[in-house]
């Protein structure tokens, strides 16, 4: 009886806690035991105090094997919290420099260490395996075991080489944690580490507070800038596949005066842990990362997840998603989906030894049908970890808004009979074009326009019966052969199928249901033609007004793509309108108000259902130009000297500045055009523009005469005349 008590008074005077958590109280016992032992637990379960508060209490320094220098970082610093000694707690890893790692094993060999972190490369060092030889190891803890399986989702080579190197140390009980394995997984965990007799401690999947939901991949940017303006100051962490889309995202959202900062494998060190630690600190909100962050990282009101990119695996995606809402409050999990996100990850197998690619293909399957699926998320999350869920969640997208299925049978039948009548020789995409009729190229040089499926399937368009391809493969009636191209193969199941038909229901996806057009600030209409006409000309109206009020020529208050892109997006609010194209926070102070006030009193007479998605403020790919001319400028650069740098020709020059100024931004190139043109020659055009009905400079040309005047002066002065009038 005096043992519990003095475990739970350890874990107060240590940890500040009065109580365990869940299974933590059995996994330690069993550690202080000297058992092997195996604690799958979800991501908050508190897996970290399985093993640090036995390594406390026991004799010897504890070796904690972990994947991540960063996580490392973060836990070293968290132990040296709770005690008075910093030696206590160390981490051995490559981001030390000799002295550094001196007074490290110093430490250890001293008897003050009792956590030893070590990444699993710095294991296999002979010199540190030397040195390791001659400590009293109180136990071996692998964090992030599922590392070790090439099932699980993060395969590294080094964890399958950590039984021997630990044979070669010195037998020490081996503690194996992980927050996400399938029984596959777990059996793969065990049998490499060779603890099959491990005692095994398995925590609840089910993490009720977190809310699951799957969105088409239609204008991510936009959507995820909206939701995090809708949850101001919430924490919060995007993931991205590749590194570029980090930097790019992360660009995207400062612009949008979101605080965000990007986290990658590719920055050095010193900048990738500098974010964390602002993340951790609360002086940044967002982080858009690669799937190396976050592991392990103990922030617990993290309030939304998002994928920008489908993971690889569902293990993955439990994984990165149990970064949300670990003390039980709001954890929303929202996971951007298009299909070709999977074709381009099955692509990336290519090349790979077949059974990684078997394995990479399955894996993704899972993935692709947990998406596309019309039925409760977290059921099928808990299915495929081992665990029964008796009755929908209520608490993801498709229990709350549930999708429509439609019965198809007839139209899988039709989809089937194609990828036979081709001789299983084709990828999706061309049958799809052989089903509604298209004479694509392809179809045109195979003579495919000859068969009997031609066009037998016009009834639909090609997403669909892309949709029906994914949907039938998901069911197990094709198989995709990604050695040979992607090309579509029946299964006996297929066969069994058109055989004997049966019901099928078909998800309607929102891939193929949602309309493409991309109304983003780059596509945003070039004249008055696009969105409302009545509110177009009720805006023109107003900018005559507002124009003569100011005497000013209309086209500097608001140019007409401006004004037709208001049409299309009805902003009403300042901050709404400063992401209208060619508007900018500039010019959405001076001249907005009455167009915002005009547009909202339009919205509500005419009960207007306004898009989902405001144009957000766009970071083009030519923004570091942009960013390089404008700098450029500020130094009072000549023109012709950043044309040359930037290996562009004048007149491409002088575009980029005019896109510069229509988007509102001030630019005084006053310094340059003094070297050009004389006052007088700058004031007579600048007098023309003050008059003009138009912008147009082949208009001004002919007024003001080609013999006085290149394009390039008017154009110039033209920049100089919105700069000051209209910026």
């Amino acid at each position: 009886m005096g043992r519990e008590i003095t475990l739970t008074e350890h874990l107060q005077k240590y940890f500040g806690f009065d109580r365990f958590k869940g299974q933590q109280e059995q996994v330690i016992r069993s550690v202080l035991d000297g058992n092997d032992t195996f604690v799958l637990m979800p991501t908050g379960g508190g897996k970290s105090l399985c093993y640090q508060l036995p390594a406390l209490l026991m004799e010897g320094t504890a070796i904690i094997i972990s994947p991540l220098i960063a996580l490392m970082k973060n836990q070293v610093d968290s132990i040296r919290s709770f005690g008075t000694e910093d030696g206590i707690a160390h981490f051995l890893n490559s981001s030390l420099n000799k002295a550094a790692i001196q007074q490290v094993k110093d430490d250890v060999t001293s008897g003050k260490t009792k956590l030893l972190y070590v990444a699993p490369e710095s294991l296999t060092k002979q010199e540190n395996v030397d040195f390791l030889k001659g400590l009293k190891i109180s136990f071996y803890a692998i964090d992030e075991a599922h590392c070790i399986s090439e099932w699980g989702h993060d395969f590294r080579p080094e964890y399958r080489r950590i039984r021997p190197i630990v044979s070669e140390i010195g037998k020490a009980p081996i503690v194996a944690l992980t927050a996400t394995a399938t029984a596959k997984v777990q059996h793969d965990i065990q049998k490499n580490l060779g603890m099959q007799d491990a005692q095994v401690f398995k925590a609840s999947f089910n993490r009720a507070n977190l809310y699951y939901e799957i969105r088409p991949k239609v204008k991510p940017e936009a959507q995820i800038i909206r939701f995090i303006k809708e949850n101001a100051g919430k924490s919060g962490i995007i993931y991205c596949l590749s590194r570029k889309k980090v930097e790019e995202l992360a660009e995207a959202l400062r612009v949008n005066d979101i605080k965000a900062l990007a986290y990658h494998a590719g920055m050095d060190s010193a900048t990738r842990s500098g974010n964390q630690d602002k993340f951790l600190m609360e002086e940044v909100d967002v982080i858009v990362a690669t799937i190396a962050f976050g592991m392990g990282i103990d922030k617990p009101d993290v309030r939304f997840v998002i994928h920008y990119d489908i993971p690889k695996s569902l293990e993955g995606y439990y994984q990165e998603t149990g970064r949300a809402g670990r003390d039980g409050g709001e954890g929303k999990c929202i996971t951007f989906y298009a299909h070709k996100d999977i074709q381009k990850l099955e692509k990336f197998m290519q090349g790979k030894p077949v059974a990684e690619q078997e394995i990479g293909r399955q894996l993704l399957l899972d993935t692709a049908s947990y998406a596309e699926s019309a039925i409760c998320r977290r059921i099928i999350l808990l299915n495929y970890f081992g665990e029964t869920l008796k009755e929908p969640c209520g608490n993801c997208d498709n229990c709350l808004n549930p999708k429509e299925q439609v019965e198809s049978k007839d139209e899988i039948c039709r989809a089937l009979n194609a990828i036979i009548e081709v001789k299983e020789k084709y990828k999706a995409e061309h049958i799809s074009d052989i089903l509604v009729g298209k004479k694509s190229a392809a179809v045109k040089s195979f003579k495919h326009y000859q068969l009997k499926a031609f066009g037998s399937g016009n009834d639909h368009g090609e997403k669909f019966w892309n949709a029906v391809f994914r949907q039938s493969m998901v069911k197990g009636l094709i198989s995709k052969d990604i050695e040979n191209y992607g090309l579509l193969k029946m299964t006996d199941a297929g066969h069994e199928f058109l055989k004997h038909p049966r019901d099928f229901m078909l998800v309607r996806n929102h891939d193929y249901d949602i309309r493409d057009e991309d109304i983003s600030a780059s596509g945003a209409p070039a004249g008055g033609s696009d969105g409302d006409p009545e509110l177009f000309a009720m805006l023109k109206d107003l900018r005559k007004q507002v124009a003569k009020r100011y005497n000013l020529p209309p086209f500097v208050i608001f140019q007409d793509p401006s004004l037709s892109d208001m049409s299309l997006q009805y902003p009403v609010s300042l901050e709404e309108l400063k992401f209208i194209q060619g508007v900018g926070e500039g010019k959405a102070k001076r001249y907005g108000k009455e167009f915002v006030e005009l547009i909202k009193r339009y919205v509500e007479e005419n009960d207007i259902e306004r898009p989902q998605d405001m144009v957000v403020r766009t970071v083009a790919n030519k923004s570091k130009m942009k960013v390089y001319i404008i700098q450029s400028i500020d130094r009072m650069l000549a023109l012709d000297d950043i044309a040359e740098a930037q290996g562009i020709e004048m007149k491409d020059l002088i575009s980029e500045i005019e896109v510069i100024v229509n988007s509102g931004t001030k630019i005084n190139i006053d310094y340059y055009i003094n070297d050009i043109l004389d006052e007088d020659h700058q004031e007579e055009i600048f007098d023309y523009f003050r008059n003009a009905k138009t912008d147009s400079i082949s208009d001004a040309l002919k007024e003001l005469g080609e013999d006085d005047y290149s394009e390039d002066d008017i154009r110039l002065v033209r920049i100089k005349f919105l700069s000051e009038m209209g910026n």
